[in-house]
């Protein structure tokens, strides 16, 4: 930018030596050219006024010199600055001769702010060949205005080419930092969810595998009653391990524009007494408390019966699933309306999440780190998929929680 500022400033005064320049050459023109012969031996001072050469400001008006100045710069690829002149004797430099319209304003101005303005003086004398006829105490003074704000705006494309090249350095650096991050994540996932199917696969398999080797037991062989338990047993983690496959097929094949083709009217409270009834045994076996404040008057939605129930049986599961250990569950499930659509929040009193698990819950494959405690069974799909459901019945699913008091996981649906 200084460089700029100082080439703006070289071509300035090259202006103003190039007008400089041409009004001498024309007040010279006009000046009477008389062999000093000629004269009288004692001429009185009206035939020297006469012979004088002519003064700028009596020869000039102030539209022809501001011409050649606009013509200069324009000429010098200065066409947009601003300046004021004044033609003066330096005899009396308080009075112009003659001056352009706001010439002492910016003069003032210019006295104060060197950064903004150019003051210049010159000589109005040919500077290549001496004074010759010309008086040599008239001069013009020029002010050039906007310095400043002219260089920035003749710099404004390299300015902003800069920023652009910036900003494009720097959304490249932050696509690729976030991308390097998402692939971090990913793998993590991918590795989480590789162990947590490789323990509840396994968990299965080795109950299986014992069961197996008890019933080569010559006492087992011949004990009808522990061979039918010992079946069951086989049959149930069979059933288990064959659940869980389909889980992670279905997460897999999940197609939401098929599983809304056979949508029906569903009245939300009914479903949930219906989910409450699916519940009893896993309440009465963790001693949790569940309360319905079905206080909706419109619940009348459109959804597929068995994933609209499926989503909100998946909310209740985690609210036992990730319960104190030391505490009995309490859940509440309220319904409400808002407008033309109705709210089911489901609340609980568990463990919890921190703000970095309430970004992820959502997503799939995720959970939340225990460390090495591996007390909660699951892939990281139920979250998934109950969002996936609540987003194709045309609504929203958000959480509320903090470590140690618990989650409130509120669902917000459109009232048919």
């Amino acid at each position: 930018m200084l460089i700029k500022d100082e080439q703006v400033r070289d071509r300035v005064d090259m202006v103003e030596y190039e007008v400089v320049e041409s009004l001498v050459t024309d007040l010279e023109t006009a000046a009477p050219e008389l062999p000093l012969e000629a004269l009288p031996k004692n001429p009185t001072e009206q035939i020297l006024s006469m012979l004088r050469a002519p003064t700028a400001s009596g020869t000039f008006s102030v539209e022809e010199v501001e011409k050649r100045f606009r013509d200069a710069f324009a000429a010098n690829k200065l066409r947009d600055v601003k300046f004021e002149f004044a033609i003066m004797s330096s005899k009396n430099d308080q009075a112009p001769e003659i001056s352009s319209t706001d010439f002492d304003i910016q003069y003032s101005l210019a006295e104060k702010d060197t950064a903004n303005f150019m003051i210049a003086v010159w000589p109005l004398v040919s500077l290549t060949s001496g004074m010759q006829n010309i008086d040599p105490e008239e001069k013009i003074v020029v002010v050039v205005s906007g310095v400043k704000s002219y260089v920035l705006k003749s710099i404004g494309w390299m300015i902003a080419a800069a920023i652009l090249f910036s900003l494009i350095i720097i959304s490249a650096f932050y696509v690729t930092v976030r991308t390097i991050l998402t692939q971090k994540k990913l793998s993590e996932m991918k590795t989480d969810f590789i162990n947590n199917m490789t323990h509840e696969l396994r968990t299965p398999l080795a109950t299986i595998s014992i069961a197996v080797d008890t019933l080569k037991n010559e006492k087992v062989i011949g004990d009808k009653e522990k061979i039918g338990s010992i079946g069951g047993i086989i049959k149930t983690e069979n059933n288990r391990m064959n659940l869980q496959v389909e889980q992670i097929l279905q997460a897999a094949q999940l197609d939401i524009n098929q599983v809304l083709k056979e949508t029906e009217e569903l009245h939300v409270n009914n479903i949930i007494k219906k989910i409450n009834d699916k519940f009893l045994l896993q309440i009465e076996e963790k001693n949790a408390t569940l309360v319905l404040e079905l206080k909706a008057e419109k619940d009348l939605v459109k959804g597929h019966p068995i994933h609209f129930m499926n989503m909100f049986s998946n909310l209740i599961d985690n609210a036992l699933k990730y319960s104190k250990e030391d505490v009995p569950p309490q859940i509440c499930i309220r319904t409400k309306n808002i407008k033309n659509r109705i709210v089911v929040s489901i609340e609980d009193n568990g463990i919890g999440m921190s703000k970095e698990t309430q970004s992820h819950v959502f997503d799939k494959f995720y959970r939340a780190h225990t460390g090495d405690i591996h007390n909660v069974k699951g892939f990281g799909l139920g979250l998934n998929y109950t969002r996936k459901m609540v987003e194709a019945h045309e609504g929203t699913i958000s959480v509320d929680s903090k470590v140690g008091y618990g989650s409130t996981f509120t669902v917000n649906l459109p009232i048919v």
